[in-house]
This record gives C-alpha cells, sequence and structure tokens, in this order.
C-alpha cells in the first residue's frame, strides 16, 4: 500500500506538517517494504490553488492514502475524486506516524476540517519556530499579521483566521489589544458576543478554535518530545 504523509524534511525523522497543500515536502511510503520517496512540494508558495495541486501531484504517484494535520476543501475533493482516503490529526515524528497507521490508530475523514487556503504566510515563519515543530501558519497568526475584528468583546492581536473586537479603524496586531472594527480577517478573538453574528460566522469560529486546539496539541506533543530526548541525551 503506498501512502503520502506531510513532512517538513525530506526522511522519516522529520515531523509531520500540520499543512497538506503547502507543506514542504510529501514522503511517499510503500508500507510493504519500507521503502520510499521524498517529494518536494513546488505548491508551497502558490498563492491559491495548493491544495488542488498537490493533491492532483499525489493522484499522480499513486497514492492510496493521504496523513496529515489538517485538509481543506479543495484538498478534500480532488483527493476524494482520485479515490484517495484522507487521515488528519497526524503530529510529531513521520516514522511514528507510520507505525500508528500500521496499527490502524487512524480513521478516514469524511469531510475537510479547514477552511480554504490554510497555512498561507508559511514563509514568514522563524527558523526556532521550525526547529521547535511549531506550525509556521500557527505562529505567524500569533500577533504579526493584519486584519479587522469583528462583533462583541475584545481581540487579540492580528493573525489569520477571522477575529472579534470593539472599535473602528484597521491596525496591526502584537499583543493585547481592542479589535479592529468590522469585517473578516485575522486575530484571533477573545471574549466572544455572537448577538446579532450570522450562524456562518459562529460556525466557523468554532471551526478555528478546533484547529487551534490541534495545533496547541501538537506544539505540547513536540514540547514532550524534545524534553525527553535532552533527558535521553
Amino acid at each position: 500500500m503506498k501512502i503520502a504523509i506531510t513532512a517538513t524534511g525530506p526522511d522519516l525523522d522529520a515531523t509531520v506538517d500540520p499543512r497538506f497543500g503547502r507543506c514542504p515536502y510529501f514522503l511517499v511510503i510503500e508500507t510493504d517494504d519500507g521503502s520510499f520517496e521524498a517529494v518536494e512540494n513546488p505548491n508551497l508558495a502558490l498563492g491559491g490553488g495548493a491544495g488542488i495541486q498537490s493533491a492532483q501531484l499525489m493522484a499522480g504517484k499513486g497514492v492510496t492514502q493521504v496523513l496529515t494535520g489538517n485538509c481543506g476543501p479543495n484538498a478534500y475533493q480532488t483527493l476524494s475524486a482520485a479515490g484517495i482516503a484522507i487521515s488528519i490529526g497526524c503530529s510529531g515524528p513521520v516514522r511514528d506516524v507510520i507505525e500508528q497507521f500500521k496499527g490502524g490508530q487512524f480513521s478516514s475523514i469524511t469531510q475537510p476540517n479547514v477552511a480554504g487556503h490554510f497555512g498561507m504566510g508559511a514563509a514568514a515563519a522563524e527558523p526556532a519556530e521550525q526547529a521547535a515543530g511549531v506550525a509556521p501558519d500557527f505562529a505567524a497568526g500569533m500577533g504579526r499579521g493584519a486584519g479587522r475584528g469583528m462583533g462583541g468583546g475584545r481581540g487579540m492581536g492580528g493573525g489569520r483566521g477571522r477575529g472579534m473586537g470593539r472599535g473602528a479603524g484597521r491596525g496591526r496586531g502584537g499583543g493585547m489589544g481592542r479589535g479592529m472594527g468590522p469585517g473578516a480577517g485575522g486575530g484571533f478573538g477573545g471574549v466572544q458576543d455572537t448577538g446579532g453574528q450570522p450562524p456562518d460566522e459562529l460556525a466557523a469560529l468554532r471551526q478555528q478554535a478546533e484547529v487551534m486546539a490541534q495545533q496547541m496539541q501538537q506544539i505540547q506533543q513536540r514540547i514532550q518530545q524534545l524534553q525527553q530526548e535532552q533527558t535521553d541525551g
């Protein structure tokens, strides 16, 4: 069976990259004999369509299962149309994920778990964040991006995703502060006030919360792994 795992590097000691369309590498692994091919992702910096292009790339490699952290709607549709199953929530070293897959620990999803364009702006992540195994798009959302607030309550900094907050005008995030006026854009909100908010906005915020929870879990796992490596060393 041929599977593909999104990875931060070209070998089995690399960690799983939580993005599908914009991961640096795909490790295409033949589970029967353990052989693998490291495929550098040419769609990493695409402004749009990275999920579709990456899915087509994997279909061309004869992959039957993709293991990654998250999967957006375009990638999901393209992979599903090609008959490729998708498992999400994968994290840690690729080598460990392979064994977990063989042990039947992953199930296939029936719908995408993140919005389109998830993971854009990863090139802005600092090398230290990458070395720590922090998802670059998640790190970029922690107070560096610009955006607008929406709804009631106070927002936290700028970044990716949908924000909340009071106040008019634009501004750039960086720490605690008021949100940046009505509209969609960056900044993860603080206290939610759903009064008057359309249902799709509420669903989008819940989706962002789920993604953040997954990414925080990945960060905690990486921290524990590094601590264990220091102890063993």
